[in-house]
Formats: C-alpha cells, sequence, structure tokens
C-alpha cells in the first residue's frame, strides 16, 4: 500500500514540488527509503518541518492543526527514524530537515533496529547514489561536492600545507560535542550481502549538534576528542581514507567518514562513475620514481586505483594515456564509467612490472625489501615481507627462487641473490629480543579452526590471528610444521627455524592441539557445536604414490615420504647396502640425500625425465651430486626384482619421451633395452597423495578425480560454506611458497565468511601480477659487479652431517649485492584518478611519494550552491562545444576510460 503524504515528505525533503514532472515516484529511493518506517501521521508533521530552520513542537503543532503533545511525538518518531534532525536549542528540543545526501538517508541507516528489520532502507541508499549519481557528472566543480575527500594529515605537513579546511585536526579541535557509529555505507552492503571485509563498527566521526543528535536518538555513543583522534588514527591503519559531508559552509563540517572505495557510496562517484571532481581534495599524489621500489604499499590502498606498478627501464611503454575526454567538458554516460569497479582493480599497468613480484607465488616485494637491507633497515624489511608470507627464515632456506630466475639483473650478467638476502634479513626472526611480531588490528573473537600445521595452516592461522580471531590449529602429528618439519630434512632445513617462527603465531595467541587427527579424535560437527564458525583444511599431501609394477610389495621397497618421516621423527632406519630412489624431483634428492646420512653404502637416483627435463632444482641435483650421489636420467623402473620376499634388484627399461605432443604426461619406452641395478632398498618418490582419512565424512565437500579437494580457486571455499582448504590438498604438491600464499587468501576468504553479510569477491585485491616485456629495454652499458656467494659446502663434509652448513651472507655482503638490484619497477600515478586521500603517503617506506597542491577550492554552504552549479554548468557547455571542435580537428581518441 503506499503512502501519499510520505510521498510528499519524499518530494519536500528534496525540495521538489510534488505531482511536477521532475518528482519523485513511488519508486524512488527517496520513497522507499521512507516507506517502512515513517508513517502518512508522521509524515504530516514533517511536511511543517523547513531546511535547516529549527522549530519547536509547540511552532509545528500550530501549522498542523495537531495537539503540541502529539506533534511532539511525532517529530520525535520521525527523528528517531532519521527522516529529521532534533537538537536542544537554549532547553527545547528543535526539529529540522537536511540533504538526503549527506544527511537523511545515512540518519536512516544508522537506526541500527531498522536497517535490520526493514532491508529495503539500505536498499534504498544504496540505490540513492547509483541512480542520482549521473546527473552530477561535470555539474559540481572541484570542492563543491556534496562529500568531500579530507587528506591524511601527515600527508600534508610541512610547505604543501596552506588551509586549515584541509585538515582533520581542524574539525576536531574546533568542536566540543564528539560521537562515533558504524559506517553507514558498509552498514547498508552488509545488510544486502554485500560487504567486502572492511572495518565498519565506530568508524564514523559526528561533530557537535550532529553528535548530539546521534547520541539521543540511539545511533551512536558519546566519546572525548582524544577518543575521535584515536579512531581516526585506527582508521588510517585499517587503509581507510576521510571525507566530510561538504554543505555545511566553508571550513565547516558536522561529520568526520573513515571510508574504503569499495563500499562508500560517495565514493562510487569517482570509482564506478570516474567523476572523481566530485569528491576530490586540493591535492594529488605525485611519486619520485628515482625513489620509489614498486613494493606495492601504495597501490594495495590506493581507494580509487589511481596507481598501479608500472616500470623504470622503458618510460615509452608505460604512459598513461591523456584523459582528453572529462565529465567537465564531454557528455558523461555509461561508456565512460566502470560498472565492475569492486571486482576489476589492478595492480599493474597493462605494459607490466617487476619480474620478480610477479613470479613470486605470493608476490613478496622483492625491490622493496631488497633496498631497506641496502640501508641497513633490516626490521622494516622483514615487516614488509611478512605482510606476504610469515615465514621468510624459513622460505630463505628452502624457496625454488622463482623470483631469482626471472631477475633482470640475469639479462645483464646474473640475478641477484633474492633469496641469500632475504635470508640474511629473516635471522632476526630466530631471535626472540629482536624478531618482528605484527600488531593485532582488531579483536573479532570469532573461533576457527585450522586443520593442519604445515605452511598453508599456519599461514592462515598467522594473518587471522593477526585480525584478532581466536585461532586453533589442529594436526595429528605431535610436531608443529607439516611437511617444513616431517618432509624437510634438517640439513636443508633446521627444525630450530620452523620453530622460531611457530612460536610467533603462539605470541599472536595461536592454540596448537597435537595428536589430534580430526575426523578420527574429533568430528568438524563435534567442532561446530564447540563454536568454531569456519575450517580451513591444509593436511597437505604427506603420503607416497606406488609405481603399480611387480614385486612393489616386497620387503625393502618404501616410500620415500614415509622414510623422510620416520627420520625427521627420530626413529631408527636401517639404510645399510645400496639404495635406489625412484624420482627426478625435490623430493627424490631430499630421499636420497637423507639415505646417504642415514648409512647407506651406495645411493642411486633414477628417473624418466632427462637432464633438463628434471623437476627438482639445479642446484639440488648440483649438491646431492657432490655427495656422491648417481643421478640416472631417462629410465623408467619395469619390475621389482625379489629373492625369499625380499627386494634385490630393480630392473629398468629406457624412456624415450615423458611427454606428448601436447605437454602430456605420456611416458613411451624402449622395451628392448633393459637393464637390471642391484638394490638393498628401493625408495620410492614418485610423487606424493593426499589421505583425507575420515575428515570429510558426512560433508558436502567433493573431490577431485587426483583426490584434491573441489574449491573456487579465488575465494578456496569448498562446497560446505564454512570450510575453506588450500595448500597441496587443493593444489596437488607444491612449493611451500605457493601453500603459504594460499594460506593467507583461505585467512580473508574466512574474515568475510564468518562476518555477517560480506561477499567473498567485492572489493577483493585479485593479486594478479604482469612483467614487463624485457624485449623493450636496453640493458646496455650496467655495471659488472659480481654476485655475492657463500662459501661452497664441501660434499664430504655434508653428506655425513643432519645439519645445515650452507653459511648466510655477511652484512657486507648483503651490501654489496643490494646494490646490484636495477630497481626495474616504479608506481604510476594517474593524476585525474587520484582524489588525494594521502592513503599512499603512509605506507611508503622510501618517501617516494607525496601530495602535491594542484587545486585551491573549497566548500560553500548548501544554500549558496545552486548559482556556483549553473554557472559551471553554463562554463561547461561552453568547454564540450571546443572540446568537440578540437577532437574532430585533432582526431585523438580517449583511451583511458
Amino acid at each position: 500500500m503506499t503512502k501519499e503524504k510520505v510521498l510528499q515528505l519524499a518530494n519536500h525533503i528534496g525540495g521538489k514540488k510534488h505531482g511536477s514532472k521532475s518528482s519523485y515516484k513511488y519508486t524512488d529511493p527517496e520513497y522507499m527509503i521512507l516507506e517502512p518506517v515513517v508513517t502518512d501521521e508522521m509524515a504530516e508533521v514533517g511536511l511543517c518541518l523547513e531546511f535547516r530552520k529549527p522549530k519547536s513542537a509547540e511552532e509545528v503543532a500550530k501549522i498542523c492543526g495537531k495537539p503540541v503533545k502529539e506533534t511532539g511525538k511525532l517529530l520525535w518518531e520521525l527523528a528517531v527514524a532519521g527522516a529529521c534532525f532534533v537538537g536542544d536549542k537554549d532547553g527545547v528540543d528543535k526539529y529540522w530537515l537536511e540533504t538526503w545526501i549527506p544527511g537523511v538517508m545515512e540518519m536512516m541507516v544508522n537506526n541500527k533496529e531498522n536497517v535490520r528489520k526493514y532491508p529495503q532502507i539500505a536498499e534504498a541508499f544504496e540505490a540513492y547514489g547509483r541512480i542520482r549519481g549521473p546527473q552530477t557528472a561535470g555539474i559540481f566543480p572541484v570542492g563543491t561536492g556534496l562529500m568531500r575527500v579530507i587528506p591524511i594529515e601527515m600527508a600534508i605537513d610541512g610547505e604543501s600545507r596552506r588551509a586549515s579546511y584541509e585538515e582533520i585536526s581542524k574539525y576536531l579541535n574546533e568542536a566540543e560535542v564528539f560521537s562515533v557509529s558504524d559506517c553507514s555505507c558498509r552498514t547498508a552492503r552488509e545488510i544486502m550481502g554485500e560487504g567486502c571485509g572492511h572495518l565498519k563498527e565506530d568508524m564514523c566521526i559526528q561533530l557537535d549538534h550532529a553528535a548530539e543528535y546521534y547520541i539521543r536518538t540511539g545511533r551512536g555513543r558519546q566519546i572525548t576528542r582524544e577518543e575521535a583522534f584515536e579512531i581516526i588514527k585506527k582508521a588510517e591503519e585499517n587503509g581507510l581514507m576521510h571525507q566530510i559531508p561538504n554543505t555545511d559552509g566553508p571550513g565547516k563540517t558536522h561529520a568526520i567518514c573513515n571510508c574504503c572505495s569499495c563500499s562508500c557510496f560517495s565514493l562510487r562517484t569517482a570509482t564506478m562513475f570516474l567523476n572523481n571532481d566530485m569528491v576530490r581534495s586540493n591535492y594529488v599524489s605525485h611519486v619520485d620514481k628515482d625513489k620509489c621500489v614498486a613494493c606495492g604499499e601504495c597501490v594495495q590502498v590506493c581507494p580509487v586505483n589511481a596507481l598501479q606498478l608500472g616500470q623504470k627501464l622503458c618510460e615509452e611503454a608505460q604512459v598513461i594515456e591523456e584523459r582528453i575526454d572529462l565529465p567537465s567538458n564531454s557528455k558523461w554516460g555509461p561508456d565512460k564509467w566502470n560498472p565492475d569497479y569492486r571486482i576489476n582493480r589492478k595492480n599493474v599497468l597493462e605494459s607490466g612490472t617487476s619480474p620478480c613480484i610477479t613470479q613470486c607465488p605470493a608476490h613478496i616485494p622483492v625491490q622493496g625489501y631488497i633496498k631497506l637491507a641496502s640501508q641497513g633497515r633490516y626490521t622494516e624489511a622483514l615487516e614488509l615481507i611478512k605482510k606476504q608470507n610469515p615465514f621468510p627464515a624459513v622460505c630463505g632456506r628452502i624457496c625454488p627462487r622463482k623470483c631469482e630466475s626471472v631477475c633482470t639483473r640475469g639479462d645483464v650478467d646474473e640475478p641477484v641473490a633474492i633469496d641469500d638476502i632475504k635470508k640474511f634479513i629473516a635471522e632476526q626472526d630466530l631471535n626472540a629480543d629482536v624478531r618482528y611480531i605484527p600488531k593485532k588490528r582488531h579483536n573479532y573473537g570469532k573461533k576457527i579452526a585450522i586443520v593442519g600445521a604445515g605452511p598453508s595452516g599456519l599461514s592462515c592461522a598467522y594473518y587471522l590471528a593477526i585480525d584478532g580471531y581466536n585461532v586453533t590449529v589442529f594436526e595429528k602429528q605431535e610436531a608443529l610444521g607439516g611437511m617444513l618439519t616431517l618432509g624437510i630434512p634438517s640439513y636443508r632445513l633446521e627444525k630450530d627455524v620452523v620453530n622460531a617462527e611457530v612460536n610467533i603465531l603462539k605470541e599472536l595467541g595461536v592454540e596448537f592441539k597435537t595428536g589430534i587427527e580430526v575426523g578420527k579424535d574429533i568430528t568438524l560437527d563435534e567442532l561446530r557445536n564447540q563454536g568454531y564458525e569456519a575450517f580451513y583444511l591444509a593436511i597437505g599431501a604427506q603420503s607416497g604414490r606406488k609405481l603399480g609394477i611387480e614385486g612393489e610389495e616386497a620387503e625393502g621397497v618404501i616410500s620415500g615420504v614415509d622414510f623422510l618421516l620416520d627420520v625427521n621423527l627420530g626413529k631408527d632406519v636401517d639404510m645399510e647396502g645400496d639404495i635406489v630412489v625412484i624420482g627426478g624431483g625435490n623430493v627424490a634428492i631430499d630421499v636420497a640425500r637423507t639415505a646417504t646420512r642415514a648409512g647407506a653404502s651406495t645411493v642411486e637416483m633414477y628417473c624418466l625425465e632427462s637432464r633438463e627435463e628434471m623437476p627438482a632444482l639445479d642446484e639440488e641435483i648440483e649438491e646431492a651430486m657432490s655427495e656422491d650421489i648417481g643421478v640416472n636420467n631417462s629410465w623408467g623402473p619395469n619390475r621389482i626384482v625379489t629373492e625369499n620376499g625380499h627386494v634385490v634388484g630393480i630392473e629398468f627399461k629406457k624412456c624415450l619421451s615423458v611427454f606428448d605432443e601436447d605437454g602430456r604426461f605420456s611416458p613411451k619406452f624402449d622395451e628392448n633395452d633393459t637393464k637390471v641395478v642391484k638394490a638393498d632398498k628401493v625408495l620410492l618418490s614418485i610423487g606424493q597423495s593426499i589421505d583425507w582419512g575420515r575428515l570429510l565424512e558426512g560433508s558436502k565437500v567433493e573431490l577431485n578425480p587426483n583426490n584434491t579437494i573441489k574449491v573456487d580457486p579465488f575465494t578456496l571455499q569448498s562446497g560446505e560454506p564454512d570450510i575453506f582448504a588450500g595448500g597441496d590438498v587443493a593444489t596437488g604438491p607444491k612449493f611451500a611458497i605457493d601453500a603459504i600464499a594460499l594460506g593467507k587468501e583461505g585467512a580473508i576468504s574466512i574474515h568475510r565468511y564468518v562476518q555477517p553479510g560480506q561477499d567473498l569477491i567485492l572489493g577483493r585485491d585479485r593479486r594478479e601480477f604482469k612483467a614487463f616485456d624485457k624485449e623493450n629495454i636496453d640493458l646496455a652499458g650496467y655495471d659488472r659487479l659480481p654476485r655475492q656467494r657463500t662459501p661452497h659446502v664441501d660434499g664430504d663434509k655434508a653428506k655425513t652431517s643432519f645439519k645445515d652448513l650452507r653459511p648466510t651472507l655477511t652484512k657486507d655482503q648483503v651490501r654489496k649485492e643490494t646494490e646490484r638490484c636495477l630497481s626495474c619497477g616504479a608506481t604510476v600515478v594517474d593524476e585525474y584518478l587520484c582524489i588525494g586521500c594521502g592513503q599512499c603517503t603512509t605506507k611508503c617506506k622510501f618517501d617516494a611519494i607525496s601530495l602535491v597542491r594542484k587545486y585551491d577550492a573549497q566548500n560553500v554552504e548548501f544554500e549558496d550552491l545552486k548559482p556556483v552549479i549553473v554557472k559551471n554548468v553554463i562554463a561547461r557547455k561552453g568547454r564540450m562545444i571546443t572540446h568537440s571542435i578540437k577532437k574532430t580537428f585533432t582526431g585523438k581518441k580517449d583511451k583511458s576510460s
């Protein structure tokens, strides 16, 4: 049933003549937001109120002809609903109307009870900006939009500060009364199930009359000025930026909002409609490319995607196309918009950025930590690494060095020793006195269960703990670390290194329960009953695979994974005699080198692949050979030779090719070229498999044909909504760094899942990177500084010890090696897109980015806005004609929108 008086009130608030051609209809958001909670009786008294002219109940009663008591009751109900303001004026409550935005709509949404009961309120708030936003394109000059960005104050310290109205402290120091409420935009998104995961609680500050209204009507709680400054600091730490309602007159406002662009309806004018003049401050970001190291910290926090990673070595390839068409000089319709702004933001320009950050599975900012190390800022370097990888000391010893394989320096002479530098930096993590322990950002308190204490599970636990979740890790073994502890030999990764980095999780409050196999000792349903709200499954691929050939069940044929597990658990193993290892991967190398240390007389490796095709890393193959381990390529096992049930040898046949024309595994053999090799034991290392046990019994989780779990590749959510999975159980066997990267993504998804109304995808960084084309760069003329190396470990000495004998670079070597980095990446700014919030400057550790004053505009009072807009509309028409003629004669086309 429609409400005629309520529609009249909607038009009255909007300054429209009811029934006119431009007036609101029953389907418009202005009516829809009022309809659920405003009655016709309430609307009748609301129609007697005026814009920003306070009236008492007694004054309104005279106009509407109702008794004062009834009028006062209806006015109060209207104020509580959010359709008007109420304030104490000389001891008398007075009521008045405000603008729709900023004003009534936020106030309506901030009535928590109503918005939850009537989602229509949230939907109408969202619809208002989406429907009305396009009408503002090019209409408002810079500085006069209804909302306005205020720079983070530390970003404009020094000579660039000229106007106090650009300073948050001005507004807080001038106000006397303060309140704080939840963010209305993020509340609306949450109600609609479109939340972005950003902190919304106690984020928006009201001042003076607005604070009094919020406190009295239960929308917010009263706070002190000091608490308001703390909220500002917390917002900035959480990557949020500041905006103010911009209609109160020059240098005045009644609120300070702390916003994220992926949910803010005001910033949608910039992010979706690309009408950035509507909200921008007087500043734009400027990057000093000589100082910039493309760490990407600024790119991640830029609310409008104005910053992207580019390069330094080939300037022509990355110049941002000049924006020819702008809202101020062109017709601005849907062809100019970015409707998918919540899912399509980019980290990197089309021309690409540094190969190292691109190739790293976790996209660790290599250039950044190398630069910090070159300056002796090792703790800051460690902090930067741990934003993407909580286990740098571990990875510094076992990482596959994908970053080095593509390092641009390698096209000059040799790649930078990236991993050795990281290992040096991470040594601090092994010392309890200087290790870096991140600050907790929140205190959400919800219970999350991680199943599996390997690299992926530990990574997920780490990032959830930082967000303040109560995380419990369940591990069926007595030792923590998964394959880091049980699958990787100590001579490559000492157990005290793993323990040192696990201890940081303990200091963050993560609880560990070892010797518990989920599915057997306790079920997922039992954990749900204990209050666990989400699960991250990361049990790894800890079982070996079989060959499926004759004699495989004979005594002495052992799974290489089980062998490593027994050795790492300190069990007695008998490796006397001649040992044959089947396999050519890194695990097979570990098995062979461990067998040597366990007392084998000889160790020979046999694999299908040629030397060039072997999946093991070259340096690991070379280390194995230095320990007198034989590497026999292009041989495949045909049968196990046995006597009395025990292995005595193995027959091989020559492998002609491993893969077919499409690159699929399809080995071909010469059946006539065979040989028998003597063996007292055969260790199988031809891959790993996943043993789910009873973990998934009774769940809706599905498995792939290879026994990995079916999850969404981006969110890692399984067919059971509260179950997420990562690491080897999701991807199949990969490196630790791959598992670590997924652990962080799992934490992001779980955070969103357990918070009400959050979407797993919207507003989320997709972490898509692209390397620049090296064909476009000229590397001639660079120095030839030699790569720094640690002393070679003697194989004869190494093969007798389970200790990691590999030394670390010295401080002097690190200084020299960091000089070799070409620093080939840099951040690039699109000045039109930049709205001058200053978030980027707070994250840069290199003083490479600053805010530069470009405009000189301040707000005007709402009542004075119309002539400003009219003047600008007339000027815009002239600009549009001039621009159209110029484009016709020059033939230029806008390529940037």
